[in-house]
């Protein structure tokens, strides 16, 4: 009997991280089976062997992805030559959708089964690629509840299987948060800024965040914020920022490097920037108002195509306004520090807010016998039988 030969390709940070945990649980069900893609460090620490870090995959916005034109061709193309050369008996695709629905494609010409991972977000813009996704995914694994009607009917198995997130938010929570560089004293009004993980966001986001907590701090002059960084390298690109304050201001400001979850249990709010990390947050129970700003262009392209009401996942999921939204132009300082206070005090805003945050969680769960996981490693066993 021979090992099972898995291709998997996770172009972003966030997908490196889902994909090794679901690597983790797909060694229980298949210990001997053959991984190696594209993914980073956490795919690489469960024993993938890595042909492209990650790392340099992520880009933001449309010029960005136009600079580097030539580096994803010659990433593509080495890519379609591994599926060609080597045969895994299944590709494993997770999110990245302009590469991977391509590479999709690719190996369903081949005939290599076709199993996507975090479905793309066809249901809030280009809706036009759910057919074409109906031809060349022969699994589609969704982690939020709503995606699954979006494929009705398409003849396209598409199979909920929780958020990767919860199981790891939980056992979050049961530990003790580590020690934090907060400033000012344990009675300090401590607020939580989540810039994004990627140069881009740190350039464009950061910098309204800075002056919303600037003006929250006129207001209240016992606020106090912790920025979280992804990386030692972001950390660098935040430090940057708040060394150019005044001495009085900067000593409001802490970095924390890779303590994400730490930050925001310890916090009486944040802000956070659009993305997965307004899941987390919602997961841990903190507060949060949505930041997002991205290059002029980028935002008008996006705007026209984009179809859904709110841009904050957690929004989204929630059907409703819960986590206000300060979007491009409208992230100003005044706004965002009004929306922000309330949240900060013992009150109906806030106590609104948590409830609608634990309704989140809740809708987030997969199968309660297992994690999300364990269902994905159950499913990729049942399609890919071992030779």
């Amino acid at each position: 009997m021979q090992p099972e030969k898995l291709m998997i390709v996770a172009g972003e940070e966030s997908g490196d991280q889902h994909a090794a945990r679901l690597v983790r649980d797909l060694r229980k069900a298949r210990p001997g089976v053959e991984l190696w893609g594209i993914g980073g460090t956490a795919m690489r620490r469960e024993g993938v062997r890595i042909l492209v870090d990650s790392r340099v995959m992520a880009v933001l916005g449309l010029w960005e992805v136009l600079a580097r034109i030539g580096f994803f061709r010659r990433v593509f193309k080495r890519m379609k030559d591994e599926l060609r050369l080597h045969r895994p008996d299944a590709l494993l695709l997770v999110d990245y959708p302009g590469f991977n629905l391509r590479l999709a494609r690719e190996a369903h010409a081949m005939k290599i089964p076709v199993f996507y991972y975090i479905s793309p977000q066809v249901w809030a813009w280009n809706r036009g690629r759910i057919p074409k996704m109906a031809r060349i995914i022969d699994l589609l694994m969704v982690i939020f509840p709503f995606e699954t009607a979006v494929f009705e009917g398409t003849g396209l198995r598409t199979v909920f299987v929780g958020h990767p997130l919860v199981e790891s938010v939980k056992r979050t929570l049961l530990s003790a948060p580590a020690p934090l560089p907060w400033p000012g004293g344990e009675d300090a009004c401590r607020v939580a800024i989540l810039p994004g993980s990627r140069r881009m966001e740190i350039r464009r986001i950061l910098p309204a965040q800075i002056a919303a907590a600037l003006e929250l701090r006129r207001r209240r002059p016992d606020a106090v914020f912790l920025v979280a960084a992804s990386n030692d390298e972001t950390a660098a690109l935040i430090r940057h920022q708040l060394d150019a304050l005044p001495a009085g201001d900067r000593a409001a400001f802490g970095v924390a490097v890779g303590t994400m979850r730490a930050v925001c249990r310890t916090a009486r709010a944040a802000m956070v920037c659009s993305g997965t990390a307004t899941v987390e947050t919602a997961l841990l129970g903190c507060p949060m108002i949505v930041v997002y700003r991205a290059a002029w262009l980028t935002y008008w392209i996006g705007r026209m195509l984009v179809r859904v009401k709110w841009l904050g996942m957690v929004n989204l999921i929630a059907g409703r306004t819960l986590c206000p939204e300060f979007i491009q132009h409208d992230a100003r300082p005044d706004a965002m520090a009004d929306a922000l206070a309330p949240l900060l005090d013992d009150g109906p805003a806030r106590t609104e807010q948590l409830n609608g945050l634990r309704a989140v969680a809740a809708s987030l769960e997969g199968d309660p016998a297992c994690g999300p996981g364990e269902t994905v490693a159950a499913e990729l066993a049942r399609r890919a039988p071992p030779q």
